[in-house]
């Protein structure tokens, strides 16, 4: 009971750490879980994205091996 009550006042999750390294792909798999309907844009490392901030959109940043390479974020 008192589970359900911690992850039902729990904030929605905006940030995900724990897929920094794996390919992509794997993220976006990972990251579906918790946001169901999502928009993805994967954004090679080091280049421009814009500031503007969309609650549907996740950017992973990808090094040259496709591996993610700092904790994708909501925005």
């Amino acid at each position: 009971m008192a589970d359900q009550k911690a992850s039902a006042t729990r904030a929605p999750k905006n940030k995900w750490p724990e897929v920094v390294g794996l390919t992509a792909e794997e993220a976006q798999n990972r990251i579906k879980q918790d946001m169901g309907v999502v928009h993805f844009q994967v954004v090679p490392q080091g280049n421009f994205v814009t500031m503007d901030h969309r609650p549907q959109r996740v950017r992973i940043f990808i090094d040259p091996d496709n591996k993610v390479s700092r904790p994708p974020r909501i925005g």
